[in-house]
């Protein structure tokens, strides 16, 4: 007789080694980012995934744009973080340096975090290298 094993369920894309159901996925499903590593990390998941209401929701505000133009062609390979700043529960701000692999390039980029009503949102970024 044999024993059926249930398959793993996926690692989240953001790198870290959980499921996404466990990880990005309760972030995407209204639980708030506790610092702006984890938002970055969620909204990286967001572009694999391409949930541009997540990717709206959690913008700032002042520098959202009214929509994104998500490319379903764009195959995200990996997501690196290189350094965070500030963005603890005694911070009002925060920085993520990142490096977000796709398949034919990579964006490097200083991200810039704020609390809004007590949630990280991310505010704009400055693109390195």
């Amino acid at each position: 007789m044999s024993r059926r094993t249930s398959p793993r369920p996926a690692l989240c894309p953001c790198g870290l080694p959980t499921p996404y159901e466990a990880c990005c996925g309760r972030l995407h499903g209204g639980v708030a980012a506790p610092t702006p590593e984890a938002l970055m990390r969620s909204r990286y998941t967001a572009f694999v995934r391409l949930d541009e209401p997540y990717l709206l929701r959690t913008w700032h505000p002042a520098t959202r744009p009214a929509r994104l133009d998500l490319d379903p062609g764009t195959r995200w390979t990996g997501l690196e973080v290189l350094a965070t700043g500030d963005g603890t529960a005694f911070h009002s701000a925060g920085t993520v340096t990142f490096r977000a692999s796709y398949r034919g390039g990579a964006i490097h980029e200083l991200s810039r975090f704020a609390r809004v009503e007590g949630a990280w949102v991310y505010v704009d970024g400055d693109f390195l290298d």
